[in-house]
């Protein structure tokens, strides 16, 4: 590379005295008339070896001979860094490694603050050993002693406190929904904040009982349990250990405006994306056992005939293997699978039901349908001969309300 940005100079200082020449010479200037096309077709030196294939390390990965070759599995870090293994010689030749390319990168690391052969070890507020990672107890604690807020400022505190301890946390964005949605107005004396009451607690005892992620194996079974209501989404990865499911890993989110009429089955399709997009790195390839509550993940997984909103999911959905199991509500072989610290989704929406968030006064909630019953009945009654060119039936007394369409049918009476 400094050969060849020596090679660049050196052609920038001949083009600089070919235009000194020309300044001498009028009659050798070009006019944008008669291009110097010999000069437009060399590229720089150092222009070629940027945009050659071989320096594009993200196309082209590196050369088997290349020397900076990845310590284990990834090749950043960001200040801290974490490794383990299966047996004490394991560590030892990653820890010869990593010391290797930290003099080849020239990088300097404070003896006194490096830990090394330890079964158990604080890193980024997780406790990490080799039966997994879980939350550090002593910052859990101090979050579950917290008084209720009296600001939004401080419930946007104790969300940011705790989201980071998301993936630790079953039904995370369930839980934390009616607080989301709390606005400045609705701590002034006199409003119902009993919800978001219930809803801080919870969350409080999720985070003390926050259980233990095992660490995610490469050589076991992946599976994942979909989970959706009214407004959030719920997934779960799941792996085998002694003979029961363990979590590995807690992901969700808070319904969109647009998402909020969607089907259960289609809201189970959008946490299905979401896991995968999340945790793409340890789940492309691989294949995926998914539990859900509908039978129609399977039917768009399979399905070559489908429109509308099916075949957008069905395309998002082919490059992945799945392999979709229903479980119905009184399926006892698959809640003995699970592990204690693990909630079935069948039990989820008896347990979700006291923190369910307000359907109205908040712009994230769909409006009540009877705003466009009571608001569309009698204009679209009134309307209905100028419109139609008929005599108004004697049964036209109900109103559908659907999101972009309103329309009087008869009722049959």
């Amino acid at each position: 590379m400094q050969a060849a940005a020596e090679r660049a100079d050196k052609s920038r200082q001949l083009m600089n005295e070919a235009s000194m020449h020309c300044s001498a010479n009028p009659q050798n200037v070009r006019t944008k008339f008669d291009a110097a096309h010999e000069d437009s077709g060399t590229a720089d030196p150092a222009s070629q070896q940027i945009n050659s294939p071989d320096a594009d390390m993200f196309t082209t990965s590196e050369a088997d001979t290349a020397t900076l070759v990845p310590v284990f599995v990834r090749r950043s870090f960001v200040d801290d860094i974490c490794f383990g293994g299966k047996t004490f010689d394991e560590c030892l030749a990653t820890l010869n490694k990593l010391l290797s390319r930290f003099e080849e990168c020239r990088i300097s690391i404070s003896f006194t603050k490096s830990i090394f052969a330890q079964s158990r070890v604080d890193f980024l507020s997780y406790d990490i050993s080799r039966d997994g990672m879980r939350a550090n107890s002593k910052k859990l604690t101090e979050i579950s002693k917290l008084p209720f807020p009296e600001t939004k400022k401080g419930i946007q505190s104790f969300l940011g406190a705790i989201n980071y301890y998301g993936r630790s946390i079953q039904d995370f964005a369930a839980y934390g929904a009616a607080l989301y949605q709390l606005k400045a107005d609705d701590f002034k004396p006199g409003c119902d904040l009993s919800i978001a009451r219930r809803s801080f607690a919870a969350l409080q005892r999720k985070v003390a009982h926050a259980p233990i992620l095992r660490h995610f194996d490469k050589s076991k079974d992946v599976h994942l349990m979909l989970f959706a209501n009214e407004w959030a989404l719920s997934t779960t990865i799941l792996q085998m250990h002694d003979d029961k499911l363990h979590p590995v890993r807690f992901c969700g989110r808070v319904l969109k405006d647009s998402e909020l009429n969607y089907h259960p089955a289609e809201k189970e399709v959008l946490a299905l994306l979401l896991m995968l997009k999340r945790c793409y790195t340890q789940l492309a390839g691989r294949q995926l056992k998914v539990y859900t509550r509908f039978s129609t993940l399977d039917w768009i997984y399979k399905s070559k005939s489908l429109f509308g909103r099916a075949s957008q999911f069905a395309v998002l959905l082919s490059p992945w293997q799945l392999v979709v199991q229903r479980v119905k509500g009184k399926d006892c072989a698959f809640t003995q699978l699970l592990h204690a610290t693990v909630t079935n989704f069948v039990d989820l929406d008896d347990a979700l039901a006291s923190v369910a968030p307000p359907k109205q006064g908040s712009p994230t909630n769909r409006l009540d349908p009877a705003y466009y019953t009571s608001a569309y009945r009698y204009r679209m009654t009134a309307l209905w001969s100028p419109l139609t060119g008929q005599r108004k039936p004697r049964n036209l007394e109900a109103t559908a309300a659907v999101p972009g369409l309103c329309g009087d049918f008869p009722t049959g009476k």
